[in-house]
């Protein structure tokens, strides 16, 4: 039975770029960019989902620290 949703939790990498968990399934990867962690995103998914079971949506939960001049 495929799962409609995947959400990953997106944060800074302390080696420089970004990494990506999938909350409540043991996916993790990790890029130097936005567009490059998109992508080994949606290839981590088909990887670990069989064939129709993968899910529809995969959505990007920015969890970072931002700081901004006043």
């Amino acid at each position: 039975m495929a799962i409609s949703e995947i959400i990953f939790t997106v944060t800074d990498s302390p080696e420089g770029g970004y990494e990506a968990r999938a909350d409540g399934h043991s996916i993790f990867t990790h890029a130097d960019s936005v567009e490059e962690l998109r992508q080994q995103i949606r290839e981590a998914v088909c990887c670990h989902f069989e064939c129709g079971a993968a899910p529809v949506t995969i959505r990007l939960h920015g969890a970072h620290d931002e700081v901004i001049s006043a």
